[in-house]
């Protein structure tokens, strides 16, 4: 089975025929790659050569921000958004109508490795509650929903349809096979707003784009750290089919989630601060995570960047127990 179909059929609950794809979502710190690098790995590799010469499976992302240049260049004071009228002012910023042209050239090198099952493709584009906190500040964003709604339903009311517009013209080149909405919604304890506030200014947005990711086949997932079992029912509401990273030291627990949630795709989960302690801990955990890799519609891989206290020896242990472990979840 190529590599495309492998990662493709995993997550649709179609279990592979030789091993579940061995992948890294999120790679590693800086600090990470510049250790590698020092025990072994070639200095002139990139993030993602680094990722296939050490054994994983060739995947590439393309984050497609709606912040533009003039956004990225101008002060601190230029680009605040408090109310309507800042948002206004700063809006000729964001959204850039060129952000898939000044990507052809690298998305269409890879157009034939992806209709031949070479590689994944997966686009991650910013979400709801993530892109107005950027805007406004991470506490200024939580009184926003109740100081300025008329601003949050405008920001993600533009924002949504400058995601369709990116989804379409990513499509006139290639189609993804998966994609995340960047939100980081929950934190170690659950969701860092209510229902009542997603339903309101979230959720109608996710339902203007994601009919648009189903009518190409593009599997609609969503990115949130913490601890985010309580609101897998609200993101399904929304057409939102999975979601990463599955944090376990947020208390995230697999096996509770495909016994609640049993159509519900993962990647992830992973906990990667076992992985400086050598096989017999990372074994442990692979032991713990294989009755669920067993069920379908779940990518194992680790639940954020593999930090700099790993060694490259260890992370190839990883490796090589991450390859016995995929190809004994389909056995």
């Amino acid at each position: 089975m190529n590599n495309r179909d492998r990662i493709v059929n995993t997550l649709n609950f179609k279990i592979p025929d030789d091993r579940l794809p061995m992948i890294e979502w999120a790679g590693w710190w800086d600090k990470t790659q510049a250790r590698f690098q020092k025990e072994g790995v070639p200095e002139h590799f990139s993030r993602d050569e680094i990722r296939e010469y050490l054994g994983l499976d060739m995947v590439r992302q393309f984050w497609i921000s709606p912040k533009g240049q003039a956004y990225r260049n101008a002060g601190d004071d230029e680009k605040k958004v408090a109310d309507m009228d800042s948002y206004l002012k700063v809006r000729d910023m964001l959204y850039p109508m060129d952000a898939i042209d000044v990507r052809r050239e690298a998305i269409e090198k890879l157009k034939d490795l992806h209709e031949n099952g070479d590689v994944a493709i997966w686009i991650t584009l910013e979400g709801f509650f993530w892109f107005p906190r950027t805007l406004f500040g991470i506490e200024e964003h939580l009184y926003a929903f109740y100081d300025e709604p008329e601003t949050m339903h405008k920001i993600n009311s533009d924002l949504a349809d400058y995601n369709i517009y990116l989804i379409e013209e990513f499509c006139k080149i290639l189609k993804p096979d998966f994609m995340t909405f960047a939100e980081d919604m929950s934190y170690n304890l659950g969701p860092m707003l209510s229902y009542e506030l997603y339903e309101e200014f979230l959720l109608p947005y996710y339902k203007k784009v994601i009919p648009v990711l189903k009518k190409y086949n593009i599997i609609p997932m969503i990115d949130t750290d913490g601890q985010l079992e309580a609101m897998i029912p609200w993101l399904q509401e929304a057409g939102i089919e999975g979601a990463l990273p599955l944090e376990r030291q947020a208390g995230v627990d697999v096996a509770r989630m495909r016994e609640m949630y049993p159509d519900f795709k993962i990647i992830g989960a992973y906990d990667k601060m076992v992985m400086k302690h050598g096989e017999e801990a990372m074994r442990k955990e692979w032991e713990r995570l294989l009755p669920v890799m067993k069920l379908g519609g779940f990518i194992p891989s680790c639940d954020h960047q593999t930090p700099p206290d790993v060694s490259l020896a260890n992370y190839r242990i990883y490796m090589k127990l991450m390859k016995e472990y995929c190809e004994k979840a389909v056995k």
